[in-house]
């Protein structure tokens, strides 16, 4: 048993190795540690924002997702693979496919978007920061805040676990094992967006690959989740 688990920390599975078991980690620390519900009751009395508490735990989540989900994968790719971050979709890649994927879809996501903000469910989630429709001065922070949570779900799914898998399980399972993790991570999440996540992590897995980049799934996902929670400041 012993020679076994050695075995596969050795060789060419040491690094799909090193990624499922640090991913699954990173993700179980960010859904505890990380979320505003742990803010608010552990750290809420010693630090807030302008007072504002909502705020703050938004911002503390979405500061948290970009440290555990992207930026310790990203040392992990440096540090311990000695490999590029370009190797894992951080670049511009292929501009023309993803400005033309942007282009078709982006207006499916706003209409999808404005299509969610009815549903009482999604009404009973979002937006993360509750103080979001305060003033649109406090939307344009929540929105540049939000993206601290996008650059960091996407590299960990999208760039982390789907290209750092490639080798080893192929394209085709990579990208559903991205699925598979980023789903079940919407776990407590209302149905039609737990369900919803699966479509999208299939779309923006095959985009990264197509396009050699993260950028048209971050646009693209960015776009939903911002334009959703304008729609139910606003609308």
């Amino acid at each position: 048993m012993t020679n076994t688990i050695l075995g596969m920390l050795g060789g060419r599975q040491l690094k799909p190795t090193v990624i499922l078991l640090s991913s699954t980690v990173l993700m179980l620390t960010w859904r505890y540690f990380g979320s505003p519900e742990f803010y608010l009751q552990w750290i809420s009395p010693r630090l807030m924002l302008w007072g504002n508490s909502a705020t703050t735990a938004a911002v503390y989540s979405f500061a948290a997702c970009l440290l555990l989900l992207g930026v310790v994968p990203a040392l992990i790719v440096k540090l311990i693979f000695r490999e590029r971050l370009a190797d894992y979709g951080v670049q511009i890649g292929i501009l023309k496919y993803t400005v033309r994927s942007f282009l078709v879809l982006g207006p499916m996501f706003v209409l999808a978007a404005y299509m969610a903000s009815k549903c009482p469910a999604i009404l009973a989630q979002y937006p993360i920061n509750e103080s979001a429709g305060g003033s649109s001065a406090m939307f344009g922070f929540h929105a540049c805040t939000y993206m601290l949570f996008y650059l960091g779900w996407e590299f960990h799914f999208r760039g982390f676990l789907q290209f750092g898998l490639r080798d080893a399980m192929g394209s085709t399972n990579a990208v559903l094992v991205q699925v598979m993790a980023s789903v079940l991570l919407h776990i407590g999440k209302p149905a039609v967006e737990t369900y919803g996540a699966i479509l999208g992590g299939i779309l923006w897995g095959i985009l990264a690959f197509r396009t050699r980049s993260l950028l048209s799934g971050l646009l693209q996902h960015a776009l939903l989740g911002i334009a959703l929670d304008w729609f139910i400041c606003y609308w």
